[in-house]
């Protein structure tokens, strides 16, 4: 670093100096390092003022402008002030910015012949260390930070179902061996194997019963609206489109479908009878096409069973035929709004099944018969959709309910059933349960709750769990996949959540 003549530089020491700093000098002193051209030799006299400047022989034209001066004391030998005005050429922290703090930079300060360094960091060692101290810093940050997202990803998919499953990405057909081999007559539903599920809904998937069936499910659901002697599919009327049709959504793929599964070859030249079903692997396994009356029943009932014809000429219908109920491909079961009365107004021959309710079952005796009549007062509270199961003019008297008249007994799990506030569902509520099925299934009828909750993923496999135990025949499902694969955590016993609490009633399932 270059020293600095004591003239240049300006000192304050106490109180006193800077009184003294404050007389002018009568004569105005240059300053050599302000000049050009000016050169500094080493001199014993250069402090008492007897060195020569070269630039006072010159010229007054050849010189630098003077620069006055005030002359200041002659500094002593301590330092125990520092001037707070630095040099431009000093380099200043403040200048440097926050971060060359910590660069291990020092600064000087001349004062005659000599220079005070003062460090920033006191030794290279804790440079280093604070650097290693910085990275571990930044390390535990960044394992933090993941560590969080997993654990968030972890609650999601603990408590949430994946919806992506329901597009089923990894369905593929038949390895291309070449156009022979790869297919036959009847590989419409090819290594699908049927799961006894309900898919709810069914409309709002991409691909309305075509998902239902790639899943195995065995149950899909349409809600009708008549406009203009037109049935329109949608859960509500904001959502239907003159294209979305029972027609063109389930009625005539179906009938391709089927049609496709009872061919007629060289080698097949007759029909099978009865009917296959959409079901390669399980051909007399029914499809059940539940159709849920959302505008008035009697007035939705003629055009219903006017387009269900082409199924019905087909022998593709499980029907009734005044003594026995034949199975078919195809079990249409009404719901909603449906009228009993018109369901049961032929004796001799029905296709359209009704939607019983379950939770009239528990208060049926086991031992009862039924009486032969399909008429019944109605029960005023019920008038109109009061939900599935619930349907308008349905009988009180659950010893009506039969196979002659009926296909499934519905109701609501969590309005009947309860929610299974302490992890598990009560003694009570599994007793009342089973009382339902029990009713139902001495009527002959197929047991579904609907309403069951979807999320957590842990309350939902564990009620899953449950139903199937106790003997309920269909599940009423959302998530495709996840019933269709049957991986409910078949494993876990007591709760369905594990939490730090524990609850007093300790048995499991």
């Amino acid at each position: 670093m270059p020293q600095y003549p004591s003239t240049g530089i300006r000192t304050f020491r106490n109180d006193q100096d800077r009184s003294l700093a404050r007389e002018s000098s009568t004569e105005p002193e240059r300053v050599p390092f302000l000049t050009q051209d000016q050169t500094f030799n080493d001199s014993s006299d250069l402090e008492n003022g007897a060195f020569q400047d070269p630039s006072s022989v010159r010229s007054d034209a050849a010189k630098s402008p003077a620069v006055s001066c005030t002359a200041l004391p002659t500094p002593s030998s301590s330092f125990d002030h520092v001037t707070s005005q630095t040099p431009s050429r000093w380099p200043s922290p403040a200048r440097k910015g926050f971060w060359s703090l910590f660069r291990g930079r020092r600064y000087s300060v001349g004062q005659k012949q000599h220079t005070i360094e003062r460090p920033l960091l006191k030794t290279t060692r804790s440079t280093a260390l604070k650097k290693v101290l910085r990275l571990l810093g930044f390390s535990l940050m960044l394992l933090g930070f993941l560590e969080f997202i997993a654990l968030a990803s972890g609650l999601l998919v603990s408590f949430f179902p994946d919806e992506a499953d329901d597009e089923f990405d990894g369905w593929k057909g038949a390895k291309k061996l070449s156009g022979d081999l790869a297919r036959w007559p009847t590989d419409f539903s090819a290594d699908i194997h049927p799961v006894s599920c309900h898919s709810h809904n069914d409309y709002w998937r991409k691909e309305p019963l075509f998902s239902a069936l790639r899943a195995g499910c065995t149950g899909v659901e349409a809600d009708v609206w008549l406009y203009e002697q037109e049935l329109y599919v949608g859960h509500s009327t904001a959502s239907l489109t003159p294209e979305r049709t029972l027609r063109n959504l389930y009625i005539n793929p179906l009938l391709n479908i089927l049609d496709k599964q009872n061919p007629i070859t060289t080698f097949h030249k007759t029909l099978d009878n009865p009917r296959n079903g959409v079901f390669d692997t399980e051909s007399a396994r029914t499809l059940v096409l539940l159709i849920d009356f959302k505008t008035d029943g009697p007035a939705i009932w003629p055009y219903v069973s006017e387009q269900l014809e082409p199924l019905r000429e087909k022998h593709y219908l499980t029907h009734f035929n005044g003594t026995d109920v034949v199975e078919g491909p195809v079990t249409v079961v009404v719901t909603g709004n449906a009228p009993f009365n018109m369901v049961v107004a032929n004796s001799d021959y029905r296709d359209m099944f009704f939607d019983a309710p379950l939770d009239l079952m528990d208060k049926l005796d086991v031992t009862t018969t039924s009486t032969g009549s399909d008429t019944h007062a109605v029960d005023k509270r019920w008038f109109g959709n009061q939900g599935q199961g619930h349907s308008g003019a349905a009988p009180v008297d659950p010893a009506i309910y039969s196979l002659a008249n009926s296909y499934y007994a519905s109701v609501d799990f969590t309005r009947t059933i309860g929610f299974p506030w302490r992890g598990r569902l009560s003694h009570a509520q599994k007793e009342k349960m089973r009382k339902q099925i029990a009713g139902a299934h001495a009527r002959g009828l197929k047991v579904r709750y609907w309403g069951v909750p979807s999320w957590p993923k842990g309350l939902r496999n564990y009620l899953w769990r449950v139903q199937y135990k106790e003997g309920v025949d269909y599940l009423n499902v959302d998530d495709l996949r996840a019933a269709t694969k049957g991986t409910w955590n078949w494993g876990k016993k007591g709760s369905w959540f594990s939490g730090p609490w524990q609850f007093a009633d300790r048995s499991v399932l």
